[in-house]
């Protein structure tokens, strides 16, 4: 396993394979998509610790959607029950770990929450937890605090560089947690820029699809449902696509080539890759 450090512009790089991974096989990966909401769903319904239990079983979702997309390249077939693909395919030792990422996650949100609600009094907490203000959607948003939510991503950055190669660290590279989330991190730090200017591209997508498609509907003189089911489908497309592109960092950052992890074709056109 190496760790690669790449220029800023190689962001646009994973940006654009991950589109071009979600397009070889777009059939495939919604259908995974929605199990894996559909999966989620169901456990979150069940009493007391429903909420939480989503959260421990991340990371292992995490490695199946991953192996959903090197699947996809070595042209081998994609099926919903690859999400477990992290607890069934690496052995007991792997799927201890990948549990254990989980309930460090679940403290690691827990301490966000927990610091959000020092400035809500808890409201995004409640509304995570299912038990938040109810009613129409302005007196829902209306109950929102600014400053609580922004509290809140600006601590989840930190947690969101610890875990994200983690699993896949774990899963595929036989690391112990603990260095999983170290090298995850010291690798998203290394590639801070690339980051930047990966997530800078899909919150420029996604804005630009939401406010477009909004203004059509609004041009079109369409109703609240009618723009919600056309928003809808086109958030679940890009939040998929996205999704595939998180192979394309873990290609991009680290520099293992083997049958069983192949690279994404044009890899190499980015510089430094």
């Amino acid at each position: 396993m190496q760790l690669i450090e790449v220029p800023a512009k190689t962001g646009y790089v994973w940006f654009r394979q991950g589109i071009w991974l979600f397009r070889r096989n777009p059939l495939a990966f919604l259908t995974v998509f929605f199990a894996y909401l559909f999966v989620m769903t169901l456990i979150s319904r069940i009493p007391v610790i429903g909420p939480i239990l989503p959260l421990l079983v991340i990371p292992g979702v995490a490695v199946g959607f991953m192996a959903a997309c090197r699947n996809t390249i070595a042209g081998k077939p994609v099926w919903p029950t690859i999400l477990v693909d992290g607890f069934r395919s690496y052995g007991n030792v792997v799927s201890r770990r990948l549990l254990i990422l989980g309930a460090i996650y679940i403290v690691a949100m827990g301490v966000i929450f927990a610091l959000s609600a020092l400035v809500d009094g808890g409201v995004l907490l409640s509304m995570m937890l299912g038990s938040g203000p109810t009613g129409d959607p302005e007196t829902v948003a209306a109950s929102f605090s600014p400053l609580a939510v922004l509290l809140a991503m600006a601590c989840y950055i930190p947690v969101a560089m610890l875990f994200w190669f983690a699993p896949i660290l774990v899963a595929w590279h036989d690391v112990s947690p603990a260095k999983a989330l170290f090298f995850s991190f010291v690798s998203c730090w290394r590639n801070r820029g690339a980051f930047v200017f990966y997530g800078v591209l899909w919150i420029v997508i996604a804005l630009a699809v939401s406010f477009g498609l909004t203004a059509l509907m609004q041009a079109l003189g369409a109703g609240q449902e009618m723009a919600l089911a056309v928003l809808m489908p086109a958030s679940i497309l890009i939040t998929t696509a996205l999704y595939c592109s998180f192979y394309a960092t873990y290609r991009g950052c680290f520099g293992v080539q083997s049958p069983d992890t192949p690279d994404i074709p044009g890899a190499s056109d980015a510089p430094g890759v």
